[in-house]
């Protein structure tokens, strides 16, 4: 049959669509094949974009753009193409470009940063590298010394431990380090022990501008689970309470400022008046100090150190045992007039067989002290009548102010008068001439100090010690003392810097801060998570920037 001139020829073609996003509604946007069969037989395919459009109730396909033969699309424009759409989809924007990245890895960063500069602030880089060169030692021990101070500070471990926790920390050098450098490392520490102490001190003191005419002494035990090293480890008084155990003393000398100056380890049945001999003559002779004066609390004192302290012309100033020595009554009854030093702080002098004593005054717990006494008395007058003889007197707290008489108990008004005479009260001894209100002020200090020692003894909280020998145990807790050297000098910077942020809570957003290694377009580079919670309060403290968020590093 003919055409007629006018009619035009129906070619047939196939159609294929393929939406450009998923959608779920009319509205869609389509990529859209057509072909067309050419008289010859063969055929030409077409793109097109296609957008569903309704119209009197029906769906149509309306074309949007055409985007010519897909041969010709295919030799590269269509990519092309692609690539300059991507960038106007949020989601496949990312999924492209994050195609192109490689994350090589992601390790902790902020507690090396922070240490780090504190590391070398104080010293401790010099000091060793200086040590280390005079050997012949071509091992990186000066990098396995500080690994095992910052795993102390930050995820305290085994030193086998450690040497697997190093890969989760943003330190190149690190990746040099073996086992047996760990090893190694601790034999050279303790080695040098003494001038790594004396070289720290003598830092320290520069910048701190720290007085050491005052230092402070305290003590800590740690036990063994097994039989720990032979000569060292021995049963003895334990602070762990745990006297079926084998264990070490540590001693630690502090600054009134409370930083870590010295450290001593004794064997674990040593006195304290032989650990105060030693810190004494290792203080006199090492630091070449004119004059110190040794500060301790009650818990440390008796009168054979005492004795001992003053037979050796030391000075001192030491609390003593209210209630277990019977010159302390003696001298709370001794009249005069209380001189105030500071808030809440009075003091008066008193003399009692040639000894000096200091009674130190604090009018807001003489209150507290009476409140809590008249709240005994009043629960005593109560359950006189309601619990037995035998009941009121096992019980210390009640039994030291009550009275018996036959069968009759009651309360003993003399005892609750002398009691009275402690209220808000404690007393010092000391053989040194310094002003009474400077030796109160000197011992109030110490307070600081051992709350500072208590909140940092999670670092020389010792276990687990997996050593049994004497020069590795004692390398061990030198890691201890430089890892509470330095995080005292970082308390030290937050309170210079008025910083009110919790040690820990400030710790846990220094671990949470990544380093992310990664390369892009065969370029590494090196990018920070954003600093979380408080983390930036370490920085401003010590006065240091902030890494970029993107290093280039090669």
């Amino acid at each position: 049959m003919g055409l007629s001139k006018n009619v035009v020829p129906r070619i047939p073609f196939t159609v294929f669509e393929y939406p450009i996003l998923p959608c779920y509604n009319d509205y869609a946007m389509f990529v859209r094949t057509k072909t067309f069969t050419n008289k010859d037989g063969t055929k030409r395919t077409y793109l097109q974009i296609v957008e569903g459009v309704r119209e009197n109730g029906k769906v149509r396909q309306k074309v949007v753009a055409n985007l010519g033969r897909i041969e010709d699309a295919q030799s590269g424009s269509l990519d092309r193409l692609i690539e300059s759409l991507v960038k106007f989809s949020k989601k496949r924007w990312v999924q492209a470009e994050a195609a192109r990245l490689m994350v090589l890895e992601a390790k902790e960063w902020g507690t090396e940063l922070i240490f780090r500069h504190l590391w070398e602030k104080l010293g401790l880089a010099a000091i060793i590298k200086n040590l280390l060169d005079k050997t012949e030692i071509t091992s990186p021990l000066d990098e396995a010394i500080y690994a095992m101070v910052l795993n102390r500070i930050s995820d305290p471990l085994s030193k086998r431990a450690v040497n697997e926790w190093i890969n989760e920390i943003y330190r190149p050098a690190f990746k040099e380090l073996e086992l047996h450098h760990f090893y190694r490392a601790l034999d050279f520490l303790i080695l040098h022990k003494e001038t790594i102490e004396l070289e720290l001190f003598e830092q320290t003191k520069n910048l701190f501008n720290l007085e050491l005419d005052l230092v402070f002494w305290d003590t800590t035990s740690t036990y063994f689970t097994g039989n720990g090293p032979e000569g060292l480890a021995k049963y003895g008084y334990s602070k762990d309470y745990r006297s079926d155990r084998v264990q070490i003393i540590v001693g630690v000398l502090m600054t009134r400022e409370g930083i870590p100056v010295a450290h001593q380890v004794f064997p674990g049945n040593t006195a304290d008046i032989e650990t105060f001999k030693k810190v004494i003559h290792d203080t006199r002779t090492r630091f070449l100090l004119r004059r110190v004066i040794f500060v301790a609390d009650r818990g440390m004192v008796s009168p054979t150190l005492l004795d001992e302290l003053d037979k050796e012309h030391i000075e001192y100033i030491v609390g003593v045992k209210m209630r277990r020595m019977q010159a302390v009554a003696e001298v709370l009854k001794t009249g005069g007039r209380y001189k105030e030093v500071a808030e809440n702080l009075k003091v008066k002098e008193v003399w009692h067989d040639a000894n000096r004593y200091i009674i130190c005054y604090n009018p807001m717990e003489a209150e507290h002290d009476r409140k809590a006494r008249e709240e005994i008395v009043k629960k005593l007058e109560k359950q006189l009548n309601e619990k037995g003889l035998k009941s009121m007197l096992s019980n210390s707290g009640y039994s030291r102010f009550l009275k018996v008489s036959g069968a009759n108990v009651t309360v003993d008004q003399k005892a609750l008068e002398e009691d009275a005479r402690y209220d808000g009260k404690y007393v010092l001894r000391t053989n040194s001439q310094v002003d009474t209100a400077e030796a109160a002020l000197a011992y109030k200090e110490l307070w600081r100090v051992e709350r500072a020692f208590r909140e940092l003894k999670s670092t020389l909280d010792l276990r687990p010690i997996y050593h049994w020998k004497d020069r590795r145990v004692r390398a061990h807790v030198m890691v201890c003392f430089l890892a509470l050297v330095l995080e005292s000098a970082f308390y030290r910077y937050l309170k210079l810097a008025g910083s009110q942020v919790e040690y820990l809570y400030l710790m846990r957003d220094l671990k949470n801060l990544k380093a992310v290694e990664l390369t892009l377009e065969g370029i590494r580079y090196l990018c920070r998570t954003e600093l979380p919670g408080n983390a930036f309060q370490a920085f401003k403290a010590l006065g240091i920037g902030v890494p970029n968020h993107v290093i280039i590093i090669n």
